[in-house]
């Protein structure tokens, strides 16, 4: 027997080890695995095949079964061989998309050859090389063999020249069973040629299929990888949209701002009594805004576990009235009977995260109001309290509209909200609870629900907090009364943020509490101020700005000598949480966009109280450039003439959208001295412009049968036709370019108009 095929009973035991773990473990679905798997069963079988040709030449000698056996051998041996070249295509053809397709045409190729070469093989004869002095049979020779080598040196050509194609990714891990086989294969070759009876083919296959498992594909690092890449892009599309958020949360308070400072202005004005109901419902509007882009933000950093818990010591006696005032604020004269019972023996000083308790409480008391029409919210605070630990019992109850049983369940899901028909006229996203469970876990506490449909409902939490100070204070739940009217008698305040328009919002809200204002559009004008000998009693500054951010700019100010003036921010950086870090930046306090009157006027009186140890007869001159000695009126915009009484000037407004044309007269209507003629097609114009010399025609540009650029062709062909004429469009901007020069408008107004664009048109041409 040739001593060599002990390593084939070798390679035989340990590939069927290695079929066992392979097949027993879950696979991941890939073309590598699948090829892998063809591989170790051909691994396999030609292990077998070979022990298998002893016993056959034993039994049957030298004949036809033996020489099939030997030649099943051979097609075995090409059939490995054509495998791992086409798994050497498939690794290789992953990266390299016109390498790819032209593997696939390849892989059609090989399997055809291969099969023509199993039968050329089988056809070709083989003879046997036997040792004389012992009779034992030791290899086979013949052309049949030879075309095996030819047909080996071929695929590895071939392979050879995959790898270089794609040689940019072929210095991986998963590469390293394509060069080891490609290697001994060729020692492999020569090896046979100076010595036949080397028969070691079967064992340098199965220690390549064993590379192959754990260092290319093995199925539990594949998916482990594969877990890694998920896991990865999931943290990035985590980050993307948390800062995303962040971005959109602070370009949309921009505008709010302006909209809730100004209505609240309006609200203190003499207005009619039908103009302040709708400016109460722009705030409504606009603070159910607000809500829905805090609740997604918080929702959004909680799942990216960036939401953090952060304790300190705190007054629970401060945080109490505070949750009291705003929830009998919230009430309003809706008549609700609010109930607040406090245990008197909590302690005073605890350790915790009183933002996130606040949060929390705030949420359930408000949503008790929301969702009861009459009759009473129940505020109960209690607690236990063992060694240094305090347990804070809460529990609000309300008479409201109640939980269905089968919704509770769901009453924590994000964006559920239940018996919507019920609650139809409701505002909310159904965020709030949500929040409120995971906060209220993090905080490793627990929240429970009891309720009765139709009659009302009882949520009651549990949070330990530490106790700081035993000193028990006494909290009475005293009636809210409303403040006193704040005076800031003169007192100075500098307002810092890049946006124009914010500054004259916050200096409307300042100016009713007397206050001297002057202001700054960047941190560096702010610290020239003060560096310059300004004194100022509180600065307002924003924290989003260019080039040198609000605490950048608060770092330079505590820099410079003597300075000790309070810094609040003031910031659309309103994420929960935020307000700890700019406290823990080194602001003395917070505002967020849009500004909330009640928190402007917290800020205020504490800072009054500082001011107040200042002399009180100290005068303050006004800042000339004060945006409070501006007059807040609206020019309503006229056509510059130096006549007392001038022509009107006639226009010309084409738009197939009746309600288009309304608006369009709306804004109009505020110029005088225009006489305007209103049609609704192409062709109507052209009539016009036929019968009519008109001063300016605004053209809609989307209009059926005839557009505005079909329209204005049409003007042009007309004989001394020279009126300007201005499209209306709501196309983009990159469109509407093109079309104004190909066609030559005298310019575009983009829908939905805008006053000081319609202005500065009117004045340019008409003027």
């Amino acid at each position: 027997m040739n001593p060599y095929l002990y390593f084939s009973f070798i390679s035989t035991i340990y590939t069927v080890f290695l079929i066992i773990v392979f097949f027993s473990k879950k696979r991941v679905n890939s073309d590598e695995n699948r090829i892998f798997k063809h591989i170790l069963n051909t691994t396999i079988i030609c292990c077998v095949v070979e022990i298998l040709q002893l016993f056959v030449k034993n039994i049957f000698g030298y004949g036809i079964i033996l020489e099939l056996f030997c030649k099943l051998f051979i097609s075995l041996e090409g059939l490995w061989v054509t495998l791992f070249f086409i798994y050497t295509l498939t690794i290789t053809s992953k990266d390299v998309e016109e390498f790819r397709r032209l593997s696939k045409r390849i892989k059609k190729i090989t399997y055809i050859g291969s099969v023509i070469s199993f039968i050329v093989m089988f056809t070709l004869p083989i003879k046997y090389y036997v040792d004389e002095s012992t009779n034992a049979f030791l290899y086979t020779y013949g052309p049949s063999i030879n075309f095996l080598y030819a047909f080996v040196t071929v695929l590895l050509i071939l392979s050879t020249i995959s790898l270089i194609a794609n040689h940019k990714n072929m210095f991986t891990k998963k590469y390293i069973p394509l060069f080891v086989y490609l290697i001994i294969t060729i020692v492999e070759l020569v090896v046979q040629k100076i010595n036949p009876a080397f028969l070691i083919a079967t064992s340098l296959q199965t220690f390549v299929a064993f590379l192959m498992f754990h260092t290319i594909e093995n199925p539990d690092l594949k998916m482990i990888e594969q877990l890694e890449i998920a896991k990865d892009q999931a943290d990035k599309a985590n980050n993307a949209k948390s800062d995303f958020l962040s971005n959109m949360s602070h370009e949309i308070r921009t505008p709010l701002n302006a909209i809730v400072g100004f209505s609240e202005t309006l609200k203190d004005e003499d207005i009619p009594e039908s103009a302040r109901e709708n400016v109460e419902d722009i705030i409504m509007a606009s603070n159910n805004l607000l809500d829905i882009v805090n609740g997604i933000l918080d929702i959004s950093k909680i799942e990216a576990n960036k939401l953090e818990i952060i304790d300190k010591e705190y007054d629970i006696k401060s945080v109490l009235d505070e949750l009291t005032a705003l929830t009998k604020a919230r009430i309003g004269e809706r008549g609700l009977d609010f109930r607040v019972n406090i245990d008197p023996s909590l302690p005073r000083v605890l350790y915790g995260d009183n933002v996130r308790l606040k949060q929390v409480i705030l949420n359930i008391l408000t949503n008790a109001v929301k969702y009861t029409k009459e009759g009473y919210v129940i505020f109960t605070v209690s607690s236990v309290i063992k060694n240094d630990i305090c347990r804070l019992i809460i529990s609000v109850e309300d008479s409201g509209i109640g939980i269905k049983e089968e919704s509770i369940p769901k009453l924590f899901s994000k964006f559920e909200r239940l018996d919507v028909e019920k609650e139809i006229t409701i505002e909310g996203t159904g965020l709030g609870l949500a929040i409120t469970k995971k906060l209220v876990e993090l905080m490793h506490g627990t929240i429970i629900v009891q309720s009765v449909y139709g009659k009302g409902s009882k949520f009651t939490i549990s949070i330990d907090q530490k106790v700081i100070s035993n000193e028990p204070r006494e909290i009475k739940s005293s009636p809210f009364t409303e403040s006193k009217i704040v005076d800031a008698h003169g007192a100075k305040v500098l307002i810092v943020d890049d946006n124009a328009l914010n500054i004259k919002v916050a200096g409307v809200l300042l100016r009713k509490y007397h206050f001297t204002i002057d202001e700054a559009i960047s941190g560096y004008e702010c610290i020239d101020k003060i560096a310059n000998g300004e004194k100022y009693d509180i600065i307002f500054l924003d924290d989003m700005m260019p080039k040198m951010s609000g605490k950048e700019t608060l770092k330079k100010l505590k820099k410079l000598p003597d300075f000790n003036i309070p810094v609040i921010a003031l910031t659309a950086n309103a994420i929960t949480g935020m307000k700890q870090e700019y406290l823990n930046a080194g602001f003395d306090d917070y505002l967020s966009k849009p500004i909330e009157k009640q928190e402007l006027e917290r800020v205020i009186k504490e800072y009054l109280n500082k001011m107040s140890s200042k002399s009180t007869n100290t005068s303050y001159s006004a800042n000339p450039n004060s945006i409070l000695n501006k007059t807040m009126t609206i020019n309503i915009p006229k056509l510059a003439s130096t006549k007392d009484s001038i022509e009107k000037k006639k226009v010309l407004l084409v738009d197939d959208n009746d309600l288009n044309i309304k608006v369009a007269l709306a804004s109009l209507k505020h110029f005088e001295n225009l006489d305007v003629t209103t049609v609704n097609s192409g062709h109507s114009a052209i009539e016009k412009v036929i019968e009519n010399k008109y001063d300016l025609i605004l053209l809609d540009e989307m209009m059926p049968e005839l557009d505005g650029c079909a329209t204005l062709d049409n003007f042009k062909s007309l004989e001394d036709f020279t009126t300007p004429v201005i499209m209306m469009t709501a196309s983009p901007r990159d469109e509407v370019e093109s079309k104004l020069e190909e066609h030559g408008f005298s310019g575009y107004l983009s829908k939905p108009f805008k006053k000081e664009d319609l202005e500065e048109i009117i004045n340019d041409i008409l003027n």
